[in-house]
């Protein structure tokens, strides 16, 4: 089964490697998220790539089978802190229970997806 990506506006696009880092450009944060609570259902994803969007954050977010949404954010140090802040509030629908985050390495993505 092919995966697809979906950008903030909602266009599908084949999901491919992510592409490399440009020169000079220095990512100094990547942590990977897992939200869990009342986090499905509620357009979690959509706020998320929005609010990633705001703050110019790079990765992607997705629903996951065991009912939380999991998230790759990378970009600049305090962009960063603040996408994981956002997370652990979500939108106005969402009951988060619990955060997880967890330094990871940067992936070089060139933008924040929705992916499924």
């Amino acid at each position: 089964m092919a995966h697809r990506t979906y950008d903030v506006r909602g266009s599908a696009r084949a999901a491919c490697p992510p592409s490399r880092l440009t020169y000079g450009e220095v990512v100094t944060k990547a942590v990977m998220v897992k939200v869990t609570g009342r986090v499905q259902g509620v357009s979690f994803r959509w706020y998320a790539a929005r609010e990633a969007e705001r703050l110019g954050v790079r990765g992607w977010v997705r629903n996951e089978p065991d009912g939380s949404v999991a998230a790759h954010v990378e970009g600049d140090r305090p962009a960063v802190d603040a996408m994981v802040e956002w997370l652990h509030r979500g939108p106005s629908y969402a009951a988060v229970r619990d955060v997880a985050v967890t330094e990871a390495q940067p992936s070089g993505a060139t933008a924040f997806d929705i992916t499924y």
